[in-house]
C-alpha cells in the first residue's frame, strides 16, 4: 500500500509541526487501520532501541490519570522519565513529554522527519506514524524508565510493537465496539495482549472478565489482581497499599480529584512494586507524587465562581464515574452541562447517566468527520432526556431545557452568563469539547 501522497511528491513538504500534522492526516487511506505489521515494518528499519524501563497501559478509562500519577512519583524519585499519551487537548506537544516537559516542535519536526525516511513507501496512520517518532525521540533521550499509553484496545494497537517490561489494564467498559467487540470479555482480551510473559501484567480492574485471567495464564504473565494481589484502605486523612509482601502506608491522597483516583493510585504502587528489583522508589517520592500529579481534564475544578468542572468523560463508564463525583459534591442550585461528542459515541447513554444531575443541555458542534453538530446533538439530548424520563416516572421535576451552539467555547460563555455565582457549569463528553473551552480560557 502507497501513500495517497507520495513523499517524494512537492504536495509533502512540510516545514513546521501544523503542516506535518496537517500532512499525517491524509497519508493513509483510513483514519483508523489497526495492526501491527505495517508498523513493525518501519520500527525494524528505525534505531528504537533503549535501555529504559517500558510500562505500557492499557483501558477503557483511567490510562491518563495512571500515566499521570506513574510519571510524577517516578520524577519525584529523581528518574529521567518519557510519557507518550493521546489524544492531546490542545497542542500536540502534549503527547510526548520527557521529565515532566512537552516536547519540542523542533524535536518533533526532527522525528517526523525520520520516520518518513524510513517508510519506504509504507503507508501508515496518524497515530502509527506520531508513534513511531515519539518512540525514536524516547529512544535518544538517556531516559530510565517510559511510560506508554495505548490509544485504542492493545492487541492492534501500534504501541504494542513496544514489549512492555510492565503492563497495566486499569478498566474494561464497553467502547470503540465496532474495532474492539461489543462484550466486556471480548474488550478484556484485546487489553490482555500488552501482557508478556513472565513479566508484571497489573490490573486495576475490580471486576475483570475472565478472559484477561486467561489469556494472562496461557502466556505465563504474572499476573496481579486488584483485590488478590494487592488492595487498599484508608480514613479521611490518608490511605494504604498493601502488595503482595509490601506495604505503603500514611499516604496522601491523589490529587487528581474523584472517587475512581485511588484505584489508579492503586494500580500505579502494584506496578511500581512488581519492578522494585529494578526501580527503587522512596517513600517520599510515592507522597511527593500523588501530591504533584496534574492532568487537565479530569474532573478538574477551575478556581473562581460559579464553579467549573472540566471532564473528557466520553463513553457511559467514564459517565458513570462523573456522575458519582458530581453527586460528591456540596449544594449548587443548578448545574449546566456544555456538551459536545462524537458520532460513534454512545451519546444516549452517556446522557440518561447524568440527566439526575444536569438543569441545562448547552450541546455544542464538534468538527471534524467524526463531529457532531449542536444542533444535531440537541435532538439526540432531547430524546434521549424523554425516554430517560418515562423509565423514571418518579422524577417529578420538568425536562432539562436543552439548546445548540456552534462551538463548545461558545456554549461555555452562554452557560457562565446564564449561570449563578452559586451554581456549576460541567464540561465533558470529548477531549475536543474540554481543550476548546481550556484554549477559550487562555489554559493552553
Amino acid at each position: 500500500m502507497t501513500d495517497p501522497i507520495s513523499p517524494d511528491s512537492t504536495q509533502f513538504a512540510p516545514q513546521t509541526l501544523a503542516q506535518w500534522l496537517a500532512a499525517l492526516e491524509t497519508m493513509h487511506p483510513k483514519a483508523m487501520d489497526l495492526g501491527l505489521e505495517r508498523v513493525r515494518q518501519v520500527a525494524d528499519r528505525m534505531d528504537l532501541e533503549s535501555t529504559a524501563l517500558r510500562f505500557v497501559v492499557a483501558g477503557t478509562n483511567g490510562k491518563g490519570s495512571t500515566c499521570a500519577m506513574l510519571e510524577s512519583i517516578l520524577l519525584a524519585a529523581g528518574y529521567r522519565v518519557g510519557m507518550y499519551t493521546s489524544p492531546h487537548l490542545i497542542h500536540f506537544n502534549e503527547r510526548a513529554r520527557i521529565n515532566g516537559d512537552p516536547a519540542k516542535d523542533a524535536q518533533l519536526i526532527e522525528a517526523f522527519e525520520t520516520v518518513n525516511a524510513a517508510r519506504q513507501g509504507v503507508s501508515l496512520t496518524y497515530f502509527e506514524f506520531t508513534t513511531l517518532a515519539i518512540l525514536w525521540l524516547f529512544a535518544r533521550a538517556g531516559l530510565d524508565a517510559m511510560i506508554l499509553e495505548v490509544g485504542l484496545g492493545g492487541r492492534l494497537d501500534a504501541v504494542n510493537i513496544v514489549d512492555a517490561d510492565c503492563a497495566i489494564v486499569t478498566s474494561t467498559d464497553i467502547d470503540h465496539t465496532e474495532w474492539l467487540g461489543n462484550t466486556r470479555e471480548a474488550i478484556a482480551l484485546e487489553k490482555a495482549h500488552i501482557f508478556r510473559a513472565g513479566r508484571p501484567a497489573i490490573c486495576s480492574d475490580p471486576a475483570i472478565p475472565q478472559t484477561l485471567i486467561d489469556h494472562a495464564e496461557s502466556i505465563g504473565a504474572d499476573l496481579w489482581l486488584f483485590g488478590r494481589d494487592f488492595n487498599y484502605s484508608g480514613d479521611r486523612q490518608q490511605w494504604g497499599f498493601a502488595g503482595r509482601d509490601h506495604r505503603r502506608n500514611a499516604l496522601n491522597y491523589p490529587a487528581l480529584r474523584g472517587a475512581n483516583q485511588l484505584l489508579n493510585a492503586c494500580g500505579v504502587l502494584a506496578a511500581l512494586d512488581a519492578v522494585r528489583d529494578r526501580m527503587a522508589i522512596p517513600q517520599q517520592a510515592v507522597r511527593q507524587g500523588l501530591l504533584q500529579a496534574a492532568l487537565p481534564g479530569r474532573f478538574q475544578i477551575l478556581p473562581g465562581q460559579p464553579l467549573v468542572v472540566l471532564d473528557v468523560a466520553h463513553n457511559p463508564h467514564a459517565a458513570a464515574v462523573l456522575e458519582k463525583n458530581l453527586s460528591a459534591m456540596g449544594f449548587h442550585p443548578y448545574t449546566y452541562a456544555v456538551f459536545g461528542m462524537l458520532a460513534d459515541k454512545d451519546i444516549d447513554q452517556v446522557v440518561r447517566i447524568l440527566a439526575p444531575r444536569i438543569d441545562r443541555w448547552y450541546c455544542a458542534t464538534l468538527q471534524g468527520s467524526r463531529g457532531v453538530t449542536g444542533t444535531v446533538l440537541k435532538d439526540r439530548v432531547q430524546a434521549a432526556l424523554e425516554a430517560w424520563l418515562d423509565d423514571n416516572p418518579q422524577h417529578d421535576e420538568p425536562l432539562a431545557e436543552v439548546l445548540s451552539y456552534d462551538s463548545p467555547h461558545e456554549a461555555f460563555d452562554a452557560a457562565r452568563q446564564a449561570a449563578a455565582v452559586d451554581d456549576r457549569i460541567v464540561t465533558f463528553g470529548s477531549f475536543m469539547t474540554v481543550g476548546d473551552v481550556l484554549a477559550h480560557l487562555g489554559r493552553a
